[in-house]
Formats: structure tokens, sequence, C-alpha cells
């Protein structure tokens, strides 16, 4: 969406104000408050490993990006292997997920995943939400909902912004490096209707040695709603505009050998420039929702992890393009019909996705200027899916979920050599199910399995010649199936303890995957996982509370390839995370969280490990009547692990020859930041 359409739109939506009503929370328009981990979720999730956090929550914890927040999904890591602008390196269930290709995620019902995207499939960037407006997060690991498609194998979490501030906001936060945000919220009520306001702005220049991250982050929402005595209608704005200068992945022995520290960087024009505008629409009646929305969204980066291996003259450096509109939807309707007497209630429902990407491009440059191109594309991507989900009470304890979902998509690609353009489709059919029992009021045991699936990017769909070596290339399936299962159980006591603990399986028919770095389709192996969790949340007192989330994984590639071992390059096999809360005196709490992370292979031979990483972070904060000082101290310690690990080749300016190195980015360095804020 253009900036000049989304002020009309803005403009339209406020001028209609005086005439319009209200509905509450989310896109749930019961009237539920939500408490995050002290809230109920025996009889309601689907399995054990789902799960809400709140924005109480989200506020004690100490962060130092906002895609941080998902680590409030057990098991989740979240880290950054380049500029803080762009979207941030998952893990999850044995999964490196890159930047988001098997966990899908939603913002009031629009897809944040991107599709054959520039940089990386399911290319996943939540910088444009404001931590401060978020409502709840809504997550579940693993296939078990026939309401969840594509990315989502591993997982899934739905963000729901705040419809208005309970307080009214506005913050001031400062901290060292330059770094300076401002945020601000209002809402605006008249009768029945209101209208919520909420803008940030974020500048940042980073620890890097030889380079100013510059970060010069906007953000702007604005969230109508209306209620009806049948339902209601959620209308949501939002813009995002974002640039940066990037301190990319180091070679280790350039770090050794003292051309550059560990803060160092070889090429300091990396960077780029990112943009979101949205307009998203919900609205009930009775039984029947409809979600629709429109996106625009674009990214240009400059990258560079080889140096001078293929161009000793002008550098590796490369920039990738995206531009692109997405529409889509979500049309859906609850209803009961219970042939015997049992209870039986159902969801039919309807989601449509367009994909219109203008360009969407690999490029040679050199500080920042374009020298040729490797491959430009235009693709028109499309996918529909009907699902079915129902709930079936076979006693008062005992429930039986089913669903079934059957996705197709099709895609059109046309390159700038004509022998990649092309068409291609793919279907697949899905099915799910589950059973959970309830033992006492406070146990709930469940047993689940489905089936969900990733999309390979479209251009490794009709692939026929690599754009980097000339040579034949195989296409590559569009869906990919992935199988998942798990058995587990919750206690639930809201005044002293909520604890979920599940062992879960999880197959991959094949980790192909297009590689927007190179510009080609590497395929991979099929491959499985397995493991178990463990997540417990105690509430000593109204006072004082703690947390632990325990995630243990073991991940193989399936079956022996010529030359290769079995291990998942980059695989978590361990991730522990604990956290404390503390009202120590009046209007005082601390808050700290120590987040660990294992040794991760390096080489599916595990010849070459990762160290493990540790970091500890930490927030104290004073209330005096409507105001709110804090203090943060983020990597406590001062530790020197690093975020991120490769295993490549790569070749520095003096060199001759190709080198194999492990390549990393370092956490950033301990850093003090402080805010005030005014609640009115």
């Amino acid at each position: 969406m253009p900036r000049f359409a989304f002020s009309l739109l803005a403009t339209s939506v406020v001028s209609s104000f005086t005439t319009m009503p209200v509905f509450s929370h989310g896109l749930d328009f019961e009237r539920i408050e939500v408490v995050g981990r002290q809230t109920r979720l025996n009889g309601e999730a689907l399995s054990a490993s789902a799960g809400l956090v709140g924005q109480q929550e989200i506020a004690a914890v100490p962060l130092l990006r906002v895609g941080e927040v998902l680590e409030l999904v057990p098991g989740m890591v979240v880290t950054q292997h380049s500029g803080s602008g762009k979207a941030n390196q998952y893990f999850l269930r044995g999964f490196n997920l890159d930047h988001g290709t098997d966990f899908a995620v939603s913002v009031n019902g629009m897809p944040v995943n991107m599709r054959t995207h520039g940089h990386g499939q399911g290319y996943t960037d939540i910088n444009f939400v404001i931590p401060e407006f978020i409502k709840h997060i809504e997550y579940s690991k693993g296939a078990y909902s026939a309401l969840d498609g594509d990315f989502s194998t591993a997982g899934s979490a739905q963000f729901y912004l705040a419809n208005t501030a309970q307080n009214n906001l506005a913050k001031l936060e400062v901290g060292e490096d330059n770094y300076r945000r401002v945020v601000a919220g209002n809402t605006l009520e008249q009768g029945n209707h209101s209208i919520f306001f909420g803008g940030e702005l974020h500048q940042y220049d980073g620890p890097w040695q030889d380079v100013n991250e510059d970060i010069n982050k906007r953000n702007g929402v604005i969230n109508y709603q209306q209620q009806t005595e049948q339902g209601g209608l959620m209308v949501t704005l939002m813009a995002y505009d974002n640039s940066w200068n990037a301190a990319d992945q180091i070679p280790s022995r350039a770090v050794s050998q003292g051309l550059i520290n560990r803060l160092g960087s070889l090429d300091p024009s990396l960077g780029g420039e990112s943009e979101r505008y949205s307009l998203s629409a919900n609205f009930t009646h009775k039984d029947f929702h409809a979600n629709v929305y429109g996106i625009s969204s674009s990214l240009n980066l400059f990258s560079n992890f080889t140096y001078f291996l293929n161009d000793p003259e002008n550098g590796d450096q490369f920039q990738q393009v995206d531009d692109r509109n997405i529409y889509g939807g979500d049309v859906g309707y609850h209803f009961s019909a219970s042939p015997t007497d049992m209870d039986w209630v159902h969801q039919l429902g309807l989601q449509f996705r367009i994909d219109d990407i203008d360009e969407v491009g690999l490029h040679n440059s050199a500080q920042r200027q374009r020298l040729s191109t490797v491959r430009t594309d235009a693709v028109e991507q499309q996918s529909t899916a009907l699902y079915y989900q129902g709930d079936l009470l076979l006693t008062s304890r005992l429930t039986l979920r089913l669903g079934a979902r059957y996705d197709m998509m099709d895609v059109q690609v046309e390159s700038d050599n004509p022998l990649n353009s092309g068409d291609a489709d793919d279907d697949l059919f899905s099915v799910s199910g589950g059973i959970s029992y309830i033992f006492s009021p406070r146990w709930e045991g469940y047993i689940n399995a489905g089936q969900s699936f990733h999309s390979n990017d479209a251009r490794g769909a009709t692939i026929t010649l690599d754009p980097q070596t000339g040579d034949a290339a195989q296409p590559v399936d569009l869906l990919v199936r992935g199988n998942t299962a798990e058995v587990g159980v919750r206690y639930f006591d809201s005044k002293s303890l909520n604890f979920s603990a599940s062992l879960w399986w999880l197959e991959l028919d094949s980790e192909l995957l297009f590689v927007g770095d190179a510009g080609n389709t590497e395929a991979g192996r099929a491959s499985k996982r397995y493991g178990a969790e463990i997540a417990a949340y105690y509430w000593f007192n109204d006072q004082l509370s703690a947390d632990v989330e325990l995630a243990l994984t073991h991940s193989r590639f399936k079956g022996q390839a010529p030359g290769e071992g079995n291990h998942i390059d980059g695989a978590l096999s361990d991730v522990l995370s604990t956290g404390l809360s503390w009202h120590f005196a009046p209007n005082w709490q601390l808050s700290a969280r120590l987040r660990h992370f294992g040794p991760r292979a390096l080489d599916s031979y595990k010849q070459q490990e990762s160290d493990g990483l540790t970091v500890l972070n930490a927030k104290v904060a004073y209330e005096y009547q409507s105001w709110q000082f804090t203090l943060q101290a983020l990597n406590l310690l001062d530790s020197e692990d690093h975020d991120i690990d490769y295993l490549y080749e790569s070749q520095l300016a003096n060199e001759t020859n190709p080198v194999e190195d492990v390549h990393y980015h370092p956490i950033e360095p301990r850093t003090w930041r402080a805010s005030v804020s005014y609640r009115f």
C-alpha cells in the first residue's frame, strides 16, 4: 500500500469516528481478561505445548530487540546474524528456522512470513510491531490445528494488538551507543466505539567498531473498533519504515590475525531499507467471521558473506531486492451439530492469499552500487485452502478434536532468463487429530498428531538453469510435507503453578529451500526430530514468581548421502530459559532472565561445533503514581558469546585461495538503557 493510500485510509477512518461504535479486544469478540501465564487453558488448549503470553509478561521482560518477544514461546531462540533492521534468526524444536521457514507468525490475522522472498523463504520480520501495544500472543508448537497452513510445521504464533490503551502512554527510552526511543499511544472513545493511535520512533548507532548502525525506525498503528450486540468490527492500519547499516557475520581468522576485533567488520558499507504498510479488517456476526487484509512490503538489502571469493577485484557484496503487495483473507463459520447426545462444535473456513511480487532480485554490488544482475523475477503466487475443525465432547472429561485441510498453490514466474520462467502448481491434503482428558480440575493430558507443510520458493519450482554457473538445475516440489505428533500433560493452579510437559516427534519430507544468497536451489534430505519440553511458572506469592523452560532435541537427516553425515547444520540440541520477577518493595520490581542454548553442529559430520551461548538480562522498575522509571542491563555479565555461527568458505583481501572457516556474529556487549513512562 503506497504511503499516500495509507494516509487517505487513516483520514477516512478518523473522519468516520463520530458515527461508529466499539467492540472488545483483539480478534475475539468475547470479553475475556487475558492474564498471560495465569490464564486457565485446561479444557481450551489444543495441546500441552500451546500457550498464551500477556502484555504484563511482555512488559516485564528485558528486551534487546523486538524480535525477542518470541522467546516467550518456550524453547524458542531469537538471534541475529546481521544488522538489527532485518528479520531475526529463529531456532525451535531442532530447526534452524533461518528467518521463519517452519514457524508461522501472524499479526491481527495478517500473515508475516513471506513466500518467494528476496532474502529467504518464509522471511519473518516483526520489527513493525511495537511491544507496548501487543495485547497478547497465542502460540502453539507442532501442527495440530487445521487453521494453520504454510510454514507451521514446527509451530505458530498469533499476535493480537491492543485495540484500546488501558492507560494512555507516553514513553522515552535512552541508552548507550546513542540509543533513543519514543513511544506514545492514545485512545479516543465516544459512546460505544473507540479508536486507538500508537507510534514509535527509534534510533540506535550500535556498539560496532567500524559501522555506525544508524537505525532510523518509524512505526505507526491506528486501530478502530466497534461492537454490536451480535458481533463487531475492527479495522487496523499499520505503517513501518526503517533504514540501517549492518555489522555482518565475520570470519574467525580475521579476528585471530588482528585484521579486525570481534566488533569489527570487513565490509562497512552493508545495510538496508525496509517498508511495510497494511490495512486489515476483522468482522464477526453471530457465528460468522471474516478477515481481509492488504499489505505492501519492500526490502533493499546489501550483504557480503564471502568477501573476495567470487570477485577478487570488486568483492562479493550483493544486493537483494523484494517488492510486493499481498492480498488475502479468511472466512469461517462456527456451528453446533450433534447427531447423538454428545456435544459437537464445528468450524468450516476458507483462506486465500495472493502475493503479487513486482520484483524479487539478486544483484552483484560494491559500496551499495549495483554492478550486475544475477537474476531478477516477477512472480504471481496464489494459494487457497479449505479447512474443517471439530471438537467432540465424548464425556464431561474427554474431548476428541479432528481437523482436515486442503491447500492448493500455483505460481507464475517471469524471469529475466526465459529458461527459468514458467508455471507450477501443487496441492496437499492434511489431517490432524487430538484427544484431551481432564483428570481433575487441575490436571489435563493430551495426545496429538498432525500434518502441515512449508512452501518452497516459486523460483525453485520453475528453475531449469542455475543463474550463477549456467549449469542445468533440477526444479523442486512447491509444497513439502511435515508430520508431527506429541503427548503431554498440563497442571494449572492460578495461585501457585502453571506446568506443562511434552514428548514430541517431527518428520519433514525434505529441507528443500531456495537459497536467496546464491540465487539457486539446494535440495536437502528428509529429516526427523524428536524431543522433550518442560515449562513451569511458579508464583511463590503476589510479590515473587519464577519460571523455568527447558527443551531437549535430537535432530538428524534421514538416510545417508555420499560424502555427507547425518547431523543437521545449526540444529539446537538444548535450550534453557529461566526468569525471576520480584516486587521487593512498595512500587519496586526486579526482573531478571537467563537464557542458554547449547553447542550446534556446524557440519553434517559434527566435526566442528559452535560454542554455547549464555546471556543474562535484568530490569528494575519503580512506579510513582502514573509514572514508571526503569533501568535495564542487557548482557549484564558482558558475555562474549556468539549470536550465531556458520561454517563455510570465504576469501579475504590478502588471501589467494578460499579458506573454510567459522563465521560468527557476536552478541552485543553489556549495554544500559533507562526509560521514563507516563500513563494518563
